[in-house]
């Protein structure tokens, strides 16, 4: 039986861990063909895993080419890199802000740049952007990741306005707080691990952390080829965090 994305080839950049892992194998299981680009190597049989910076121009360009070279064809781009960052704006400075927005906004631009004569020759080109639900509500101490991720949002969204008539669709997922290795280094560096974590399920309205692999579905269907009239747009999956004003439970 014909699977989804059969025939499909995809690149998904931070592939090799969190998120970005759960996404690789999920577009394996739906029958694509995928390149992982990540720093570190993925432990997946079932990817091809390239080494690639996405804060580094050549190295982009290597390995989306490599990817394209490989499969023969290049159809989807999951821009998932990221880095993280904390504290008000008095709190990083100039060096740490210019190294945050080059990772997590200008690393996307790299990445896609690279990628579009290849996915201008398909017919089911899709680019999915990972953004955060910091890019449309005020989390605290987070400012620099939330201008980061605000700027993940506007760019999408220019990106798909740009690149609609050449046949690619662009949007973006905005996940809540993820269940990731990176939020658990980041509970463990507190002084109550389980108090930060009780706080961080509490501040979704459905009372948990969102999971890798709910945000890895929400990119399947904005990457599948089923989804040609979605583009410009994006997809909180954050437990109704964006949009729920509930009571508190009595």
């Amino acid at each position: 039986m014909a699977q989804e994305f059969d025939g499909l080839a995809a690149i998904v950049t931070g592939g090799a861990s969190g998120i970005g892992a759960a996404i690789a194998a999920e577009l394996v299981a739906a029958g694509a063909s995928v390149a992982v680009l990540d720093l570190t190597e993925s432990v997946s049989p079932d990817v091809t895993s390239l080494r690639a910076d996405v804060g580094d121009d050549a190295s982009v360009r290597e390995a989306v080419v490599a990817a394209a070279e490989r499969f023969g064809r290049l159809d989807i781009v999951v821009n998932n890199a990221g880095i993280g960052a904390q504290g008000t704006i008095e709190d990083n400075t100039d060096a740490e802000w210019a190294r945050v927005l080059d990772i997590n906004v200008v690393g996307m631009v790299r990445v896609a740049r690279a990628a579009l004569p290849f996915l201008r020759q398909s017919r089911a080109a899709a680019i999915v952007n990972t953004c955060s639900i910091a890019a449309t509500a005020g989390l605290p101490q987070r400012a620099l990741y939330s201008a980061s991720k605000g700027a993940v949002l506007a760019l999408t969204q220019a990106m798909a306005a740009d690149h609609l008539h050449e046949g690619i669709r662009v949007n973006c997922v905005n996940p809540g707080t993820a269940d990731t290795p990176w939020v658990g280094r980041l509970l463990a560096s507190q002084v109550d691990p389980a108090a930060e974590r009780r706080a961080l399920n509490a501040r979704q309205p459905h009372g948990r952390l969102v999971s890798a692999q709910e945000v890895a579905g929400a990119v399947l269907y904005l990457a599948s080829p089923r989804s040609g009239s979605t583009t410009g747009t994006s997809i909180a999956v954050d437990g109704g965090m964006q949009a729920l004003r509930l009571r508190p439970v009595q």
